[in-house]
């Protein structure tokens, strides 16, 4: 039996666009190089309710269903303390972890191994998956009410680079609510180098405000802002200026297509690791964000090859 080769995360993006071009199975498996069923299977395992495939969707299922079927081997003593430091301390994922020995030479087991070994903890009443940022849960988010922005420019018409992630200086942003839903959190990421930022907003998600503090944070990089991708909070109603105050574009996701800012949703999850739910904002001072900024940069990332966003943002500005 011909065994097929497994889908990379690039291919699967590959894949998005193409389909979005109104390419066939069989044209899309040729330019990458695989069977058509290959192509077939992955779509209709991927494809959302609404009938459509998104890449970053397809390549978070494919890891939970690889996580669940990995066993994992013995560890060695240094291994184990490896782990439990940068999973307690600094609050690496299994895959920032490898990433790291394998840069600096360390022997280390894989990262299904490492989700097992917590797995394991958990079960034994240890508390290491506390300090992932998904806690070992899978949920999916229910579907509420959206409220209509005015003169909105939809991610439909963002052009190819921004979509395939090949030009510096576009970004996603969204807000973190409060305890109460009325304290917010702003904050906006970079789609090339994750570089994240991040801003207590005094007044909630008051879109006048919200303008202004983020024309305040981005000002000095204005050079590096070409576009900016959101959500359909009522919070960005004032998209207009921030587009002509920043001299950028400003485009709106999909009602419910949070994958669309997939990048933006996950860094959200690093931040709640240091602000779980429920808390309250007024309890964090601007130090605290400027703390957790700093630390979220300085994660290597496995998409950077184990760099960290900071260090290639500020070679990119520079």
């Amino acid at each position: 039996m011909k065994k097929y080769k497994q889908l990379t995360e690039p291919q699967r993006y590959q894949i998005e666009t193409y389909l979005k071009l109104g390419k066939s199975k069989a044209y899309i498996a040729k330019e990458l190089g695989v069977h058509p069923s290959t192509i077939g299977r992955e779509v209709k395992r991927n494809k959302s309710v609404q009938g459509k495939y998104g890449a970053h969707r397809a390549q978070s299922f494919a890891k939970i269903r690889k996580d669940r079927y990995i066993c994992y081997r013995t560890f060695t003593i240094n291994e184990k303390r490896i782990i439990d430091h940068y999973v307690r301390e600094e609050q690496w994922s299994p895959k920032q972890i490898i990433g790291h020995c394998k840069k600096n030479g360390i022997p280390m087991v894989s990262h299904e191994s490492i989700y097992a070994y917590i797995r394991q903890d958990k079960r034994n009443g240890g508390a290491l998956y506390k300090q992932l940022r998904h806690k070992l849960k899978h949920r999916k988010r229910p579907v509420g009410k959206h409220m209509p922005i005015k003169d909105r420019i939809s991610i439909d018409l963002r052009p190819d680079i921004i979509n395939n992630k090949q030009r510096f200086g576009d970004w996603e942003i969204d807000t973190i609510v409060g305890a109460n839903g009325k304290q917010a959190i702003l904050t906006i990421v970079e789609r090339t180098t994750n570089f994240f930022m991040m801003k207590n907003l005094p007044k909630g998600r008051n879109s006048k405000e919200l303008s202004k503090e983020l024309i305040e944070m981005l000002l000095p990089y204005k050079n590096s802002i070409l576009s900016i991708t959101s959500d359909n909070g009522a919070e960005f109603a004032d998209h207009k200026t921030i587009a002509e105050k920043l001299e950028t574009q400003f485009y709106f996701a999909h009602p419910y297509h949070s994958w669309e800012r997939g990048l933006n949703e996950n860094t959200n999850k690093l931040v709640r690791q240091y602000i779980p739910k429920r808390t309250s904002f007024t309890q964090i001072t601007n130090q605290q964000i400027t703390d957790i900024q700093y630390k979220i940069n300085r994660i290597p990332r496995e998409k950077l090859n184990f760099e960290t966003p900071k260090n290639l943002f500020y070679k990119l500005v520079a």
